[in-house]
């Protein structure tokens, strides 16, 4: 059955479909001998796909992996650093790392640290990361300063970046400290940088931030071990199913282009 190439290649595993478009634009994929372009639609029933010159074929397509990673600081959210920094694929074993897929579903930062989800499910990647709905996500966050109420609410209802305001936001005063302030901040979208850039121009520059939990996926479960920085667990399958219970919840329009089930 016919497919955008795009979503096969993320289907297969190879990439997240943003990064199999990127794939795609920089000519390192192949259908039939020629070289692809976006929007092609295909059949892997029919059609020769090759990826940098590999062939690939319906029965290399791995098996679907879910982890949670503690994402420590320093470490880019990406699969491939052109400025070669540690990525956070060079955290796993190369039984993990390689061949099988995984990419994260979002972003953090490379200064911004904890819960970090990797699949190589892309239409859950597309469902999750899809600007129409978004996964509640839970920060821990200090700023420079103690903003007083006023700012607070302002930062609730939504400010303007880029001529788009933001959503509104739970964001919570958890202590005052001597020149700082600990926030709890719970989002419904995720702009790039959002609570940095939303910190800075109210006046209250970040200094650490922190993800504590994704939906109600949390770093840290009464119930398992600690997970402590750059390490890794397999999500367990009542969260796989919550995390697609979301994609459920998107426009029928979204569910049809990521291919999830009504």
């Amino acid at each position: 059955m016919e497919a955008r190439l795009q979503k096969i290649l993320a289907q297969w595993g190879i990439a997240s479909r943003r990064e199999s478009e990127e794939m795609i634009r920089r000519s390192r994929v192949r259908i039939n001998g020629v070289l692809a372009h976006l929007g092609q639609k295909v059949d892997p029933e029919r059609d020769k796909i090759s990826v940098d010159g590999k062939l690939l074929s319906v029965q290399q397509r791995p098996g679907l992996i879910y982890l949670l990673l503690h994402k420590p600081p320093g470490v880019v959210s990406t699969c491939y650093d052109p400025q070669g920094r540690k990525t956070v694929l060079d955290l796993l074993p190369p039984e993990l790392s390689q061949g099988s897929g995984l990419h994260p579903v979002g972003r953090l930062d490379a200064e911004s640290t904890g819960a970090l989800i990797l699949t190589n499910d892309g239409d859950l990647t597309f469902g999750l990361t899809h600007p129409s709905h978004s996964i509640p996500k839970t920060y821990q966050v200090v700023v420079k300063g103690h903003p007083d109420p006023a700012v607070l609410e302002m930062w609730r209802k939504g400010v303007v970046l880029e001529g788009r305001k933001t959503r509104p936001a739970t964001v919570r005063l958890i202590e005052s400290l001597a020149k700082n302030s600990h926030l709890e901040i719970v989002l419904q979208e995720g702009r790039n940088r959002q609570i940095r850039r939303v910190a800075q121009q109210l006046g209250y520059p970040v200094i650490k931030l922190h993800r504590t939990s994704i939906g109600s996926i949390q770093l840290q479960m009464p119930k398992l071990p600690f997970l402590g920085e750059g390490n890794y667990r397999y999500l367990q399958d009542a969260e796989i199913r919550c995390l697609k219970e979301y994609i459920k919840h998107l426009p029928i329009k979204v569910q049809q282009m990521s291919g999830a089930k009504k």
